[in-house]
């Protein structure tokens, strides 16, 4: 297929309805790649080998993966099961998504090696840390030296999503030189979080509690960034999430001309 914008591949989640699995990803993140990054948004399924889909060596390598110009890994419901980073029981046992892992991780590694744009959010943060050799902490919530990251889950939508705790950014970092500040107020939807970083990353922002809270591949010719807040949500209207989903623009549309000169 010949497009006239970049393609950015985004990662889906296996979402089960009854008996059945479907793949998909929320539409806030397609509005914020198709408008934020001014790219053209495709749903990768979540698959591994041995599943009713093909290999990923199969996917990974055919003309469709190629012509990926950026990737992007979302937030979810769902943890990445710790037998990738840890040798402790799952705390979440209800809340895994074994074939989201089984894409998603690999397809992290071979973006990082292809030199393909790649953004994550949330629970996309913690697998790109994972992917790299870091750990997490399982819950949040039981370590005394953290704040509640966690959102009310019973407040509406809008509620949930607001703005929560400030993070500082790295003085020189990727996020504080796009945004020309030092700090900035997020939102935060999450009970699980970085404990140790992976290898080749850099911390690109802290919460007040020391939480990472942000981080970015540290080869200069690579751009590999995750945050984990929702930058998605109100991304028009939140100048870091603007410029970081414009960023992330750039760098695929560069990637698209390069392959098109």
């Amino acid at each position: 297929m010949n497009f006239k914008k970049p393609v950015v591949g985004i990662v889906c989640d296996v979402i089960k309805n009854g008996a059945n699995g479907f793949h998909g990803a929320g539409e806030k993140y397609i509005n914020a790649i198709a408008h934020g990054a001014n790219a053209i948004p495709i749903l990768i399924p979540a698959q591994i080998a041995g599943e009713d889909l093909e290999s990923l060596d199969a996917f990974f390598d055919a003309d469709f993966f190629q012509q990926l110009d950026g990737v992007f890994f979302p937030g979810s419901p769902s943890n990445v099961e710790p037998h990738h980073y840890s040798e402790e029981q799952s705390a979440t046992p209800d809340s895994h998504d074994p074939q989201r892992d089984g894409s998603s991780l690999p397809l992290i590694k071979l973006a990082i090696e292809k030199g393909i744009p790649l953004l994550a959010a949330c629970r996309g943060m913690q697998e790109l840390n994972v992917a790299m050799g870091g750990e997490l902490y399982q819950c949040l919530h039981q370590h005394e030296q953290f704040i509640e990251h966690r959102e009310n889950k019973k407040a509406d939508r809008n509620g949930q999503y607001q703005l929560a705790h400030e993070v500082s950014l790295t003085p020189n970092g990727l996020l504080s030189t796009i945004l020309g500040q030092d700090s900035h107020q997020v939102n935060s939807l999450h009970g699980q979080g970085i404990k140790t970083l992976g290898q080749g990353l850099a911390v690109e922002a802290f919460a007040p509690d020391g939480l990472i809270e942000a981080i970015s591949c540290i080869d200069e010719n690579t751009f590999a960034v995750g945050v984990q807040w929702h930058p998605e949500w109100n991304f028009k209207q939140d100048k870091l999430s603007t410029a970081l989903f414009k960023s992330f623009g750039e760098k695929v549309h560069q990637r698209f001309e390069q392959k098109h000169k």
